[in-house]
């Protein structure tokens, strides 16, 4: 779990790549808070740093602005390959008994894909809303057991077993065990960002 100078740190940088794309495009607040659904209340806070966004929020932004949840919380990488260190990935869930949720990786749009190193303490539950359409997720557990439900189906995991499943179906991920529970998610959304482009305004 990151310190709590790293997660003012991180919300400062999200805030303010925020803001940078958004004026970019030469929106308003309300105008990319009504494209994303998200309050404008939300935006100011996120874009201010005050805030620690959920994943679901961070994903509505991205997308509405057409760049992607990696470039939210990374600098643009110019070469033609990237190197994270481990330690260096970005938390962007934190369970309320240790587990995490953190962004290791990911490639720019249109077709984005996201790699995170995920850990659940015992009893932790992260759900998520559904994602774009499209969206397809690949889970491998790397040590201890995930329970996977995926629009009402429940998967039982185990050490080693691995699941592709439909991200634009609600899901969530939950360590029914007593032990801490680790996995690796891979995660493609195609065509990030062009839903937006046809309705986004001044365009």
């Amino acid at each position: 779990m990151g310190s709590n100078a790293e997660t003012e740190t991180l919300a400062r940088a999200i805030g303010a790549r925020v803001k940078q794309e958004r004026k970019v495009r030469g929106w308003t607040l309300d105008q990319l808070a009504g494209l994303a659904g998200v309050s404008r209340r939300m935006l100011v806070n996120v874009e201010q740093g005050g805030v620690n966004p959920s994943v679901g929020t961070l994903l509505r932004l991205s997308d509405a602005l057409g760049v992607g949840l990696p470039a939210l919380v990374e600098p643009p990488a110019p070469r033609i390959a990237k190197l994270t260190r481990c330690g260096e990935g970005a938390e962007l869930w934190s369970g309320e008994h240790g587990g995490a949720g953190v962004l290791v990786a990911g490639t720019e749009p249109p077709d984005v894909v996201e790699l995170w190193d995920w850990t659940l303490a015992p009893g932790e539950r992260h759900g998520s809303e559904a994602h774009a359409e499209g969206t397809r997720e690949l889970l491998h557990v790397r040590s201890g057991a995930v329970t996977v439900v995926v629009a009402g189906d429940r998967y039982e995991l185990r050490t080693g077993d691995a699941l592709t499943f439909h991200g634009d179906s609600a899901h969530s991920y939950a360590n029914p065990n007593d032990e801490p529970a680790r996995f690796s998610l891979a995660v493609f959304e195609p065509g990030v960002g062009t839903a937006h482009r046809a309705e986004a305004p001044n365009a």
